[in-house]
Parts: structure tokens; sequence; C-alpha cells
């Protein structure tokens, strides 16, 4: 049945937003106390969507005062806005102490970033921030905050007197560390976090010879030996050149563990490596494809646990790496009906475009400029989590005698083809139908719709959901940044295929794609 004009209408003007979003996006670099009426704007839209699912808080930011690059006005989702006699996970945290808590531990992590709440799911709350500031940081920031308060520092407030050997030096560092990590641990307790993924793949960030950063694995006070920490080391956002020079095709791209600044391992404990049927040793083999599929299941594996603790995952500033997990389990989450329930396909990636990573500081205008093109990786990967093996829900749906594909009669594919089989032409790297991979026999099941003379495959509803967000950003994005392919392609060039793609769509911009 077609569309009435009107909702024809308001699903073009959601996918022009978005349109919009990228192209502010990737010329403007969002800073909490330069905001212009069309941030603002972007800022109310985000609040709007929110909305519609939960009833949440705000954590005051106002000027950037806490964070900088955080946003101004921080949502802390308490509970999920459903039918009275359904159950409902409503938090017990209470808004001024969780305010309170954050001005305290924000110089316990590099650049300020804080332990940050994004994700309500199951009453658990998944978090961000970066990672531990290391000494150089700590101890400038908080003479820079002692001078600029009148000689006061609302974090270090005891008198000190100016010690005068080593041991009195090495006693001051350890008070310090003590104080700013343990309102940071204070912080991480109230949110009831108890597992911190940290994706860094070195155990101190180093600069010019000095440790920069720290990490909750390397403190040596041991003062985070309460909650469960995993180490699972991924790429930094320069790794994301080669993806680009390579014509965006993550297949087959494997990081270099030998380069000497790369010393974590991946350490993840039994309870969970166990059940994931993954060998992780093999881990330093993964392409760019498997690392990222395997780290997601990880991680809804972990907040699907049966506890009631939260996530927390970070890697250095938690801008790159960290927006990359955060949206993927947003929407992995989404598609399964498990968060944000009331958002069509447009409205939760305007939502984790904005929020997640715009609001939170990446810096999309110089990673474009360096070709270091995460942003563009996360959501062209939509692809690679379609399988219901991502799924959070406990109950396989019908036909699950095609193995990982659950096809039903109601997911009837909501991506027609535009042009005759264009949709099955299109590269491996840019297909809007793509098969998940590892998928021992997947099956090929077409509906014929002699009234539109054109083929349309069975999606499961998880499937037909993120193909539906990876078009309208695919879209969205061949007509404001586009790809720049560095070689030409050998199935055709990105061009040509991408150009396709967004005539199909009716989205076709002044960008080329070159």
């Amino acid at each position: 049945m077609a569309a009435s004009p009107c909702a024809a209408g308001l699903s073009v003007r959601k996918s022009e937003e978005i349109t919009e979003l990228i192209d502010l996006f990737s010329k403007t670099q969002y800073r909490a106390k330069e905001v212009s009426p069309r941030v603002e704007a972007i800022e109310k839209r985000c609040l709007e969507l929110f909305a519609r699912d939960y009833k949440f808080s705000i954590i005051h930011n106002s000027n950037g005062e806490v964070c900088g690059h955080y946003p101004r006005r921080i949502v802390f989702l308490e509970y999920e806005c459903v039918d009275m006699d359904r159950d409902r996970f409503e938090s017990t945290v209470q808004i001024s102490k969780l305010q309170d808590l954050v001005n305290r531990s924000k110089l316990a992590r590099c650049r300020g970033r804080f332990v940050c709440p994004i994700i309500l799911y199951n009453g658990k709350h998944i978090c961000r921030s970066s990672t531990l500031a290391g000494w150089g940081e700590l101890y400038g920031r908080t003479s820079y905050n002692y001078i600029f308060s009148g000689g006061s520092d609302d974090n270090w407030t005891e008198s000190e007197e100016v010690p005068d050997d080593d041991s009195a030096i090495r006693n001051r560092d350890t008070q310090l560390f003590d104080k700013v990590r343990g309102h940071d641990i204070k912080l991480l307790q109230y949110l009831s976090v108890r597992y911190i993924c940290d994706l860094m793949v070195e155990n101190k960030k180093v600069k010019f010879g000095l440790n920069v950063t720290s990490s909750e694995k390397v403190d040596k006070a041991q003062r985070y030996a309460d909650f469960t920490l995993l180490s699972v080391p991924y790429p930094g956002c320069e790794f994301f050149k080669e993806y680009k020079d390579r014509n965006y095709t993550a297949e087959g791209l494997v990081f270099n563990w030998n380069q000497d600044y790369v010393d974590a391992p991946l350490t993840i404990p039994t309870c969970f490596t166990q059940k994931l049927n993954i060998d992780w040793t093999q881990y330093q083999s993964w392409d760019l494809v498997e690392q990222t599929q395997n780290y997601l299941k990880l991680l809804l594996h972990i907040i699907n646990n049966d506890d009631d603790c939260g996530l927390l995952v970070h890697c250095i500033s938690g801008w790159d790496r960290t927006p990359l997990f955060v949206s993927l389990l947003r929407l992995s989450l989404w598609a399964d009906g498990a968060v944000h329930a009331n958002l069509e396909p447009a409205e939760i990636l305007y939502l984790t475009i904005a929020y997640d990573w715009f609001f939170f500081g990446h810096m999309l205008p110089d990673r474009l400029s360096k070709g270091e093109e995460i942003f563009f990786f996360c959501f062209n990967s939509l692809k690679h989590i379609i399988s219901e093996k991502f799924s959070v829900k406990k109950q396989r749906r019908k036909y699950a005698h095609f193995r990982d594909r659950d096809f039903t009669v109601e997911d009837l594919c909501l991506l027609q083809s535009r042009d005759h089989g264009s949709v099955s032409s299109l590269s491996s790297d840019f297909s809007l139908i793509t098969e998940e991979a590892g998928c021992a026999d997947p099956v090929d099941i077409f509906y014929n719709q002699p009234q539109a003379s054109s083929w349309c495959p069975f999606l499961s509803e998880r499937q037909t959901r993120l193909e539906a967000v990876r078009e309208i950003f695919l879209a969205a994005y061949s007509s404001t940044v586009g790809l720049k392919s560095s070689a030409p392609s050998p199935s055709g060039a990105i061009s040509g295929l991408l150009e396709q793609f967004a005539r199909g769509v009716g989205l076709r911009g002044n960008n080329a794609i070159v």
C-alpha cells in the first residue's frame, strides 16, 4: 500500500534533517560555550526524541563549565514511559547528588570527560567517558583551578605545605590520586556500574616520553579492584585512514599489533569468554569487521546479564572509538525494540549522530581532513550486525530452522529495489541488502510483487530496521560529505555505486563523490 502524501512528505523531511545535521557536523566542531541557533535547534530535537520513550532529568553543563565538549544539557534517563501494567525499571539515583558527584569527579579523567550515563537498558546504565588522567594533566588542572578560583579548589581543599623531599612528593601524589579517583569511583558506584571496558591499545598514553594518561587496569594502588575490568584493545582513529585508503573496505583490514606503543593485551574474565563461542586467542588475526562484531557481542552479552550492574565504555579521549561502540550499542538495542521503541529509523539515526557523536565532541572536520573515517565506518558497518546473533531477545522468532536468518511473513523488506535489481548489483561494501559474514548457508527467499515489477527479500525485523538506518545514512552522507576514493575501485568505483544509490533514493546532492 502506497504511503499517503502527508506521510511521504514527513519521511522526506526527516531524511533532510539527517542531511542537514551531517552537513553541519562535517564543518563545525561543537563547543558547549559557543552554541549557535542551529546547534540549539539540534539540542532541542534530541530532547524531544529522548522524551518519546523516557522520563529524564538534566545534568547541567551550561557553557561547558563541567566539560567543554559534553552536551550543555546532559540527559539522565530515569525510566521508560510505558504502560503502567508493564514492568518498569526506575532509577533510584537523585539528580542533585549525581550533579554533585559529576562536579567532584571531573578531574579524575582525561580532558575532564567524566563518567556519563547515556543509555538505559533494563534499568542498567551504559556509560561513556575518557580514560583516567595521568599525573601531568591532573596537576595541571588542579593548579589551574586553584589559581583561577582565587586560591581555593573544591577538589583539593586541604592546606598543603610544599614538600621538600621525594617521599613527601610521592605521598602527596598518592593523596591527590586517592582523592580525585575516589570521587570517580563513587560516581561509578552511584550509577551501579560494575563492568569497565577499556578500548585502549596501550596501558598508558605516552607522548614525548611522558605518560599523559593512565587507565584503571594499571592503577598502582588497585583502586578499581572491586570492578570487573576488561581490556579490549581496538585500533584508534588513525587506523581508519587505512580503511578509507582501501576504498572503505574493512574486510581483510588487520591492525598491526607489533607496533612499539601497543602494550595492552586483550583481557576478559572467563565467565564471559566461555559463553560466546569466540576464540579470543585469535584476536590479533581478526580483520576490522570481525573485531568490531566480536567486541559488540561481548558488550551486549555483558549488559544482558541477569545482574543489575551497568557498563562503562571508554578509549583515551572518549570521542572516537567510544562513540563508535556506544552508537552501535544504541542502534542494536533499538533494532531489537529494547530501547527507544517509539523512534523511527530516521529519528534514531538523528539522535545517535547528534547526541552520541556531535554533542560529545567527535572532531569530524578534523578527522575528515586526515581521512580518518571512523564515523562513516560506524554506520556503514550496520550491515555486519543485522544477524540475530547480536539480538538481546531471549526468545527466537519463528522459522528458527533458517539458522541465523529468522524470516516471517510480516518481515517484508522495506527497502524495495529502485531499479530492477540495482540493489543486488551493488558491491558487497555498499549494498543495501547484504549477507552476514559467517552464515554457513544463507537462505535466499524472494517475494514477488507483480504490481511493482520488482523483487524484495524477506528480512527479519532487526535486519529491516538496521538496513533502513544505513540506507538513510548513506544517502545523506553521499549528498554532503561524499567519499574520496584513493584508487580506482575494482568493482566499478565507489563514486558510481553511491551516485547510483543517491539517485535511487532521490537525494542526489551537489557534492560529487570523487
